[in-house]
């Protein structure tokens, strides 16, 4: 009797484990505890996770960059404005590392010319020495180029252009009578509309000529500045080249350590041969272009004295300096040299154009595939829309520059899409099959 109460008194939990142990079908549910269990008294804290870190950078980034971009496409003039100011301030830098950059090969060719020099000599120069040597010599041909320039060329365009502006007033006579003949000996014509542009023009030409008189010295100021600050721009870009060949190899090394501290280990033989295909496609186009426009520019000069054209000195510097200009060049170099023989003789005018057509078309089948070869490797229309887009952004100098932009630009998709192509196993062929299937539709 004692030991059935005994039993009864016990807890009735004491035999679960025996229960469970007959019903393995009804597991005790688990209980699940906080790995990182809050220390009594204290409040839960943020717990750090660096991927959702990093999702909130990125797309914190984003929206900065997407906010900005509206802002500049819907306030475009602002934005134009600010980057002129920019541009306007680097400058010089922009221009003197230009100017490096195309007097680096002629560098390059002393520096290599005197090391020959110095062996055969049996003289031995330290490499800062003789680099400072390869500038020195380089910026004394291009700085005597500028004085022999300066010293004949100049004071003979000079000459023409103050003669150019003492025959207006004999051809606005000339026009004068001529539309006086007409009216005389065609009476049915409407000359009127003809001399009323001309009439007008006098009044509204004096009424200029005596504003600037009356603005004179503020005029002169403002030119006095203007002059003095591109003469400090022009010393700043020359000193800025000047350190850029002489340092370059330290510039150069400064900007392959960024590229191998941030470019994954794989990828820069890669980009090695990416910025060589670059540098050649820019390269061979700046300095060939300039070496071909010398040459033409001296071809028009010779040219036009054989035909005893007037105004050749000053023809010749617009017609070569034009025709940097990729396709258009020439013919925008025509147009002024022709009007301004027209004043003199509409046959020397007609002369002059026979000759730069034929001297455009010598440039263009012989003596510019001999110097550039296929530099860019572009299309024609694509020459076209890099002069267009270049010119209406930063005008002479962007349609130069514009067509080795647009064919690094060219070059850089091409590897692109090779590599898209080739990481989906499509080859050429199969683009071209399609190719060939749409013409078969056509």
């Amino acid at each position: 009797m004692q030991k059935q109460i005994s039993e009864a008194k016990k807890p009735k939990t004491a035999h679960a484990p025996a229960r469970h142990a007959e019903h393995p079908t009804h597991p005790e549910p688990a209980v699940y505890s906080d790995p990182s269990p809050v220390p009594p008294g204290e409040s839960q804290r943020f717990i750090k996770n660096s991927r959702y870190f990093t999702i909130c950078i990125y797309g914190l980034v984003m929206i900065v960059m997407s906010a900005v971009i509206f802002k500049a496409i819907m306030d475009f003039k602002t934005t134009k404005a600010w980057f002129g100011q920019i541009f306007g301030i680097l400058a010089p830098f922009i221009f003197g590392a230009l100017l490096a950059y195309v007097l680096n090969p002629m560098v390059h060719m002393f520096y290599l010319a005197t090391g020959k020099l110095a062996e055969k000599t049996n003289l031995k120069i330290r490499h800062g020495l003789h680099t400072v040597i390869s500038i020195a010599v380089t910026y004394i041909i291009v700085f005597g180029f500028i004085i022999v320039t300066l010293r004949y060329v100049l004071p003979e365009i000079t000459d023409n252009i103050i003669d150019f502006a003492n025959q207006i007033p004999k051809a606005y006579d000339a026009i004068l009578d001529l539309t006086n003949y007409l009216q005389k000996h065609f009476p049915d014509l409407d000359i009127a509309a003809l001399t009323k542009p001309l009439t007008d023009t006098i009044p509204d030409l004096i009424k200029t000529l005596r504003d600037m008189a009356t603005n004179m010295v503020p005029a002169i100021y403002s030119i006095s500045m203007s002059i003095a600050s591109w003469i400090i721009n022009v010393l700043i870009t020359i000193i800025v080249s000047m350190y850029m060949l002489y340092d370059k190899r330290r510039l150069m090394h400064g900007c392959w350590r960024v590229i191998y501290a941030f470019l994954p280990k794989k990828y820069i033989p890669t980009c090695q041969e990416i910025l060589a295909e670059c540098n050649r496609l820019f390269s061979n186009f700046v300095v060939g272009k300039f070496i071909d426009s010398a040459i033409i520019g001296l071809l028009c000069f010779i040219l036009m004295t054989i035909l005893r054209l007037e105004y050749t000195p000053l023809i010749s510097i617009i017609v070569g300096v034009t025709n940097m200009i990729p396709y258009f060049g020439p013919f925008i170099g025509a147009v002024p040299g022709a009007l301004i023989l027209l004043f003199i003789s509409p046959l020397k005018s007609l002369i002059f154009l026979v000759m730069i057509l034929v001297l455009q078309q010598f440039d263009g089948l012989i003596l510019g595939p001999k110097i550039l070869g296929n530099s860019t490797g572009m299309k024609p229309l694509w020459i076209i829309f890099a002069i267009t887009v270049g010119g209406k952004i930063a005008g002479v100098i962007g349609m130069f520059l514009g067509v080795p932009v647009v064919a690094v630009i060219s070059y850089l998709l091409d590897r692109y899409l090779s590599y898209r192509l080739q990481k989906k196993r499509i080859s050429e062929s199969v683009v071209e099959g399609a190719l060939k299937n749409m013409e078969l539709d056509d």
